[in-house]
């Protein structure tokens, strides 16, 4: 899916922009939330090799059961989310078992200018139209109980708290889910 709005285009990621994935995800590494908004440092991150940003490009891109995709303004990456297809019986990226097939949605993150426009619902709209023509019927995501802001923009975009909570090494986190 590609939409463009304004000066705003989102769409998947190609496999040959391995160099921006890297870059949005350091930048949002250096948010003040980052602590609590994912689950690796901006030191480990930056010390990966390029062999595995454009690894993680080509699964973004070409992935059955991953798609990443990027808000792109004259040319800069502003925002991002990845959707993970899981499937009953498997252990999700958080460790537990999984029971419904569902969509993790993963990685969000919008460059601080560009918040409050309406960005996180078109990059929330891709992956969720993605993951509905894998036959996916839910979303969720998991969010950090010390990130209201976070949990307020999922909320505006129709997640709501399914009552499961998960012990992270950032602390305690709430499951959001939003039917397809």
């Amino acid at each position: 899916m590609t939409t463009t709005t304004g000066t705003v285009t989102v769409r998947r990621v190609r496999a040959d922009e391995w160099r921006a994935v890297k870059e949005l995800r350091l930048a949002a590494l250096q948010d003040p939330m980052a602590p609590v908004a994912f689950l690796e440092t901006y030191e480990t991150a930056a010390a990966r090799p390029d062999g595995f940003w454009q690894d993680r490009a080509q699964g973004n891109a070409t992935g059955d059961a991953v798609a990443g995709f990027a808000a792109v303004a004259a040319g800069r990456w502003v925002g991002t989310v990845t959707a993970l297809v899981e499937e009953p019986g498997q252990t999700d990226v958080l460790g537990g078992p999984v029971q419904r097939r569902q969509a993790h949605l993963v990685g969000v993150f919008v460059r601080p200018e560009h918040r409050g426009a309406g960005l996180l619902r078109r990059l929330f709209a891709a992956a969720e139209e993605w993951a509905r023509s894998r036959g996916v019927e839910v979303a969720r995501l998991c969010v950090h109980v010390d990130n209201p802001r976070a949990q307020a923009a999922y909320r505006k975009v129709g997640y709501t708290p399914s009552g499961e909570r998960f012990i992270l090494t950032a602390g305690e986190e709430i499951e959001m889910v939003r039917p397809l």
